[in-house]
């Protein structure tokens, strides 16, 4: 094809692409929430919105269409003589040419494992009623919501969401949903389930924290040999890892523990906060974790580019740091230095002072650190259990 022929074609598509005719054609469903995400970052919230009840409109509408065609299908005298078995509906729907309910089950399967059907028709016929649901349409809905100011309207959409999670292209998106219900609810002061919300994530997540057996991978020393903790119990690991942080120290604390889930480090954190204010003693458990977790990412991280780091201070941990921009980034996401400068704070008030001072020395040569530098900085002139915020 000539250029000349080739801009010529060109220029046509996109005539056609620009024109009324085909802005008024229906887009996919999926194509719908993809443009509304592209508004949305780009500030066109009103415009977001519209594209995201669209997506959730039109999925609905394509599914229960291909409910509607299974249902009449199977409601066929010589479907119904066939019984259950799904592999024999399939096959007939095929033979005979019922275009529809082959579309339909072929849409299904792409969805939903075939084996979790069971061989049954009437567990597919069922399975379009989660199908129906668009989570990740509510949680957009949601999120326009949210930088509009109305609080309890996206708090509504992300648990609508939530209690869809069954229908989630990503199930582990089901944590984000979790979180960011916990950052409404504290937004709002409503403490109480905030504080369940985080709890019933590390719950589920941290086995480390629960007393199951079955737990997450922790490593002791700078060899990675692993620890007995799926040969102990949870309370065990705890309990050994506390005595080490409050009789040691942090630094012998990540020579000898590590612990990657970072699923959970949020929520640990927050509850921290919330509780080292409030005459808690539950704060340092929840810091103690945060804190592991964290370092442990970057630990990690720094033997992606260096194989043979060991860990040996807090201030040679913070030189490999400012070398790298992907973790200054993830300090700040994860609050790294009101975590630290918390968690001396919830040590000295469990009375371990040594330790707590320490934590404010390292704090206080940080400039970085901004207020948490300064805090500690008063800290070390005169040490002071944090004041109490009273609950609402």
């Amino acid at each position: 094809m000539s250029y000349k022929k080739y801009k010529i074609l060109l220029c046509s598509l996109l005539f056609l692409i620009c024109s009324p005719l085909f802005s008024q054609q229906t887009i996919p469903w999926w194509l719908s929430l993809e443009y509304g995400k592209q508004k949305f970052r780009s500030k066109e919230y009103g415009d977001a919105l519209l594209l995201f009840e669209d997506a959730r409109r039109d999925r609905r509408a394509m599914y229960e269409q291909m409910e509607r065609d299974l249902i009449s299908f199977l409601s066929l005298g010589e479907v119904r003589r066939i019984g259950d078995a799904l592999d024999r509906v399939e096959q007939f729907s095929y033979e005979r040419y019922y275009f529809s309910a082959s579309k339909a089950l072929e849409e299904l399967y792409y969805r939903i494992p075939k084996t979790s059907l069971k061989n049954s028709a009437a567990a597919a016929l069922s399975s379009f009623d989660k199908l129906k649901n668009f989570p990740e349409a509510e949680y957009w809905i949601g999120e326009v919501y949210r930088v509009e100011g109305e609080l309890s309207l996206a708090l509504a959409q992300y648990r609508r969401a939530y209690s869809m999670r069954d229908a989630l292209e990503d199930p582990d998106f089901s944590i984000t949903l979790q979180y960011k219900i916990a950052y409404i609810l504290g937004t709002r002061q409503e403490n109480n389930e905030m504080e369940n919300v985080l709890l019933l994530i590390i719950n589920n997540l941290d086995t480390l924290w629960t007393d199951s057996n079955k737990a997450e991978t922790a490593r002791l020393n700078d060899e990675d040999v692993k620890l007995p903790y799926a040969q102990a119990s949870a309370s065990f690991a705890r309990t050994a890892m506390t005595k080490t942080l409050e009789n040691s120290g942090v630094e012998r604390f990540l020579v000898m523990h590590r612990y990657n889930n970072g699923a959970v480090e949020q929520a640990h954190r927050l509850l921290g906060f919330y509780h080292v204010v409030r005459r808690q003693t539950s704060a340092q458990p929840h810091l103690m974790f945060a804190f592991l977790i964290q370092n442990t990412i970057i630990i990690e991280e720094i033997r992606k580019r260096q194989f043979d780091f060991v860990f040996t201070t807090m201030p040679a941990l913070m030189e490999e740091i400012n070398k790298n921009p992907l973790l200054l980034t993830y300090i700040n996401d994860v609050e790294y230095f009101k975590t630290v400068y918390y968690l001396g704070s919830s040590l000295f008030r469990n009375s371990h002072t040594a330790v707590a001072r320490n934590i404010w020395i390292f704090l206080s040569a940080q400039p970085q650190a901004g207020e948490w530098q300064s805090r500690a900085v008063m800290q070390l002139r005169n040490p002071q259990v944090e004041p109490i915020i009273e609950r609402p």
